[in-house]
């Protein structure tokens, strides 16, 4: 019995309602992240303005660090594999593996987030005027005043719900998580000083475009629970194929819910959102959506469609073929045609998605290792890729145009190898992570069916090989200009991109490891 019927029944007999019953334990890598978002807002509220920044630092650090050791400890349990607070969220091999990645990665950002652009204001979420001249600096900075420091707890808010996402085992659960995610996003993206009205912009772009995803992702929800009854993913599974309602209600359910998903990854024709946001959005913020946001995202549709929909393959992976298709072609031949480098990084980012998304056509064990693998690695090259965007700059910020960037390997060439590295890495060379994800993602699907997929995939990534290649070219074989950019590396991002490029070679030259733990992750698949 169900904790509503539970707790109708106890109702219908005039008795007291039962206390919940919350393992806190299980879900306590949840709320030590949440925790210390709570505890950044009340620093926000009574801390001094000058005491927030060295108090927010910390208080993130550890509440990540801290839910991350947590993870591990839940990890190296004999079985994880039970649900939790009355079943709402589910704590099993695969959740522990998504969450524990999302937190590594979010440790990664802070790294972005938090570095300082000079000694008094804090880079990207203040003046940004380290590479201006001195007066013209202290006059911005002066202006923009000390750090934003209310991005840390948003940015907290932000990994809670990324956190939920993946181990929500009901629709209601995983909507709450999708706009505890949502919201604080919206509110990042704006907060980019130095350009004002592009970051404002890609905010409301985004929060729009958000709202409107998440209304198809609940009526969605609403359709299935008409045709199931509950919006348990393991109930909607039960009643799948016991005419418990209307097939209409359960088809158009999953259409709907399918959209809201889908947006979050940015999948091809959901995608509209995606460059217009990633160039708007301050370089930090969108290194934390390009990695932890599509870790949550696919962690949440690994779960619907592996635990919900898994008797139903037959009628959603025709359709996720063409998405799929779709999101590599259109990701990869777009991007060829842009000259902003984050735009061209967002559409790349586009073109993965559809390649992630042959991991969940294989509906397979492999298939969820491998996509779990492909995260890791790609999350760390985007993180690593951003990082060095950030360190490219000039007297208008960042040098996002690629005409800026020609002559960086003459210049700067550890940075420009640095950046050239990771692109190779995007592209799947071998001996770079990009190619074990993609080789890993491909052999799942070829196992699960799907060969024709995987031929337009090396295609896709063919084309996409050649933008990577385009950059390279423009950094190493072009004349650099006598006011080009010039290179501004903080200790913190510094360490960001020393971390992306040691695991962008470490997975792509002795993955093996990563991979065995997350087959060990699929040994104890999602709790239904």
């Amino acid at each position: 019995m169900s904790t509503t019927s539970q707790v109708s029944a106890v109702l219908a007999q005039g008795g007291d309602i039962p206390a919940p019953h919350i393992e806190y334990g299980q879900i306590a890598p949840l709320l030590l992240v949440l925790g210390a978002a709570v505890v950044g807002v009340l620093v926000e509220a009574f801390a001094g303005r000058n005491a927030r920044y060295y108090i927010q630092v910390p208080v993130a650090f550890l509440g990540l660090a801290g839910g991350f050791a947590w993870t591990i400890a839940l990890a190296w349990r004999d079985n994880p594999h039970h649900v939790a607070a009355e079943g709402a969220l589910g704590v099993d091999g695969p959740t522990l593996f998504i969450q524990g990645t999302i937190l590594v990665l979010a440790l990664v950002s802070l790294l972005l987030i938090a570095e300082r652009g000079d000694g008094k204001a804090g880079g990207h979420f203040a003046a940004q005027a380290s590479a201006l001249p001195g007066s013209e600096a202290e006059q911005r900075t002066a202006e923009a005043g000390f750090t934003q420091t209310e991005v840390f707890p948003l940015m907290m808010f932000a990994v809670g719900g990324m956190m939920m996402f993946p181990a929500a085992n009901d629709l209601l659960t995983m909507f709450v998580a999708l706009e505890v995610m949502s919201l604080p996003l919206y509110l990042l993206c704006g907060l980019a000083r130095r350009r004002r009205l592009l970051s404002q912009e890609a905010a409301v772009k985004y929060f729009l475009l958000g709202a409107f995803s998440s209304a198809f992702f609940l009526y969605g929800a609403a359709l299935l629970y008409g045709y199931a009854g509950s919006v348990r993913l393991s109930d909607i599974s039960t009643q799948i194929g016991k005419d418990a309602g209307s097939e209409t209600l359960l088809l158009s359910g999953v259409a709907l819910l399918s959209v809201g998903l889908l947006f979050k990854l940015g999948g091809v024709p959901f995608h509209m959102w995606k460059p217009d946001v990633y160039q708007g959005a301050p370089t930090p913020i969108t290194a934390l959506m390009a990695s932890c946001t599509v870790v949550a995202a696919f962690g949440g549709i690994l779960r619907v469609y592996y635990v919900a929909f898994e008797t139903l393959k037959w009628d959603w992976r025709p359709v996720m073929w063409g998405v799929a298709i779709l999101t590599m072609v259109a990701g990869s031949i777009i991007a060829i045609t842009q000259t902003d480098i984050k735009r061209m990084l967002a559409y790349s980012s586009i073109a993965h998605a559809g390649f992630l998304l042959m991991g969940v056509i294989a509906s397979s064990a492999d298939g969820l290792s491998s996509t779990m693998f492909y995260l890791v690695a790609y999350g760390f090259t985007s993180i690593g890729a951003f990082a060095v965007v950030t360190m490219v700059r000039d007297a208008g910020g960042e040098a996002g145009h690629l005409s800026r960037w020609a002559g960086l390997g003459k210049r700067s060439p550890v940075v420009a190898g640095v950046f050239a590295f990771f692109l190779l890495g995007f592209a799947g060379i071998p001996l770079t992570s990009g190619f074990t994800g993609k080789f890993a993602v491909f052999k799942a699907a070829v196992e699960g069916g799907a060969t024709p997929l995987v031929v337009v995939a090396v295609i896709s990534s063919a084309v996409a090989a050649f933008f990577y290649v385009r950059v390279i070219v423009v950094m190493f074989f072009s004349e650099p200009d006598a006011e080009g950019p010039v290179v501004v590396a903080g200790p913190a991002t510094a360490v960001a991109v020393a971390l992306g490029v040691t695991a962008t070679v470490v997975l792509g030259v002795i993955p093996q490891p990563v991979l065995d733990l997350a087959g060990q992750a699929t040994t104890h698949m999602f709790v239904r």
